[in-house]
């Protein structure tokens, strides 16, 4: 079952945030009751970069900087496999009292849902969505689709991937420690390309003002 939104403000702000599997019996009262055309998505892996996030999402609209409070990230090859898209470690998420993981939450057309969950690979097991209940620092809370893995070996990012991380983590004002904390990731020892389009990004990125 998809939450879906109707209507709700974007917000620049911190979210103190807490997941939940049991998408059917989710709170937040801008949710339960209402249909709508939209739903909130919390990135915080390559998502985080508008240009990667609209490569198959264009729908895609920046709503907030955002925390979940006793997560901590990390990388790893979803079923023991290597990206062939990113050729090391993908971004997933577990649960690590103390810990915390900033990314973005984007508004998005439910026509997208399809193509994200194929970009983060559901129907082969590789991601599971999950449900984020949310909280502004204005009070208001809100409810994200967000996405984890369940069952993957750690293995650290190639060059590209930690730099698209990076790069939208600039781009978005995550907290400066944070973006701190990635750039400080060790990548692995991947000397080769990813795809045209993925370069694409990259150097778009990077000649972006920040």
């Amino acid at each position: 079952m998809l939450l879906v939104l109707s209507s709700l403000s974007c917000y620049r702000s911190q979210v103190r945030a807490g997941v939940r599997w049991d998408m059917a019996n989710l709170g937040g009262e801008d949710l339960r009751s209402q249909e709508g055309e939209s739903f909130l998505y919390f990135a915080y892996g390559s998502n985080l970069l508008t240009e990667r996030i609209h490569l198959r999402n264009p729908s895609a609209v920046f709503c907030s900087v955002a925390r979940l409070q006793d997560f901590k990230l990390d990388f790893g090859n979803p079923q023991g496999k290597t990206s062939e898209t990113w050729h090391g470690g993908i971004a997933t998420i577990f649960e690590s009292p103390g810990d915390e993981v900033w990314g973005v939450v984007w508004k998005m057309n439910k026509s997208n849902l399809s193509s994200l969950d194929k970009q983060e690979g559901v129907k082969s097991g590789m991601y599971v969505p999950i449900e984020v209940n949310a909280s502004t620092q204005e009070g208001k809370e809100i409810t994200c689709r967000s996405y984890q893995m369940t069952n993957y070996e750690r293995a650290p990012p190639s060059p590209q991937y930690k730099k698209v991380i990076c790069l939208g983590a600039k781009e978005n004002g995550l907290p400066l420690e944070y973006q701190k904390k990635l750039n400080a990731i060790e990548p692995n020892d991947y000397k080769g390309k990813v795809s045209e389009e993925i370069e694409d990004i990259i150097k778009k990125g990077e000649a972006k003002p920040h």
